[in-house]
């Protein structure tokens, strides 16, 4: 655990104010869930996710998407890449999503694109190396919340997603969200 150094007292309601500095950094927005966990004398917030609950369920669902597809397959919660599957997997899980991936689960609507017609293809992660050449990305909403996402990624010079990778995906997506409604 990292000291930041600031102090903030509870007020009558027993309310604390997280400084905004640290929301940003941690991408805590209004209405974000957090989880509270106690060990002797300290108290952890943790932004909550509840696909995070399924990782096990995630993993697996990783692997029989690349086996389908052929591509790289993962899975995302809103903040980080919970399961991957596929050649260029090494070093995904774990790291957080891109600030591009974090605008197309807000607007909750699937994203096609390829650099082979000319389309902007966007990095999983802040930190990729690597930057897709096509890519299928499918936000996983749940009464009416985005949770995360299933993406499909190629990096193969010229390649052009068909339909039925963006139907596997939306597929995968619906099973996902099926899981928490």
């Amino acid at each position: 655990m990292k000291a930041t150094g600031i102090v903030r007292r509870i007020d009558e309601l027993g309310r604390v104010v997280i400084p905004k500095e640290i929301r940003r950094t941690l991408r805590i927005r209004e209405g974000d869930p957090l989880e509270l966990f106690t060990d002797r004398d300290e108290l952890m917030l943790k932004k909550y996710s509840p696909i995070a609950s399924v990782e096990r369920f995630a993993e697996g669902t990783a692997k029989s998407l690349n086996e389908q597809s052929g591509y790289l397959a993962a899975i995302t919660d809103s903040d980080v890449v919970l399961a991957a599957s596929g050649s260029g997997k090494k070093g995904l899980v774990g790291k957080r999503v891109s600030e591009k991936m974090t605008e197309i689960m807000q607007s909750r609507r699937s994203y096609l694109a390829s650099r082979a017609e000319s389309g902007d293809v966007y990095p999983l992660t802040e930190e990729e190396g690597t930057m897709p050449t096509a890519e299928v990305i499918v936000p996983i909403v749940a009464n009416g919340d985005c949770l995360g996402t299933v993406v499909l990624i190629s990096t193969d010079e010229g390649c052009i997603m068909e339909g039925t990778t963006v139907k596997l995906a939306r597929l995968t997506a619906d099973i996902i969200a099926g899981q928490f409604e």
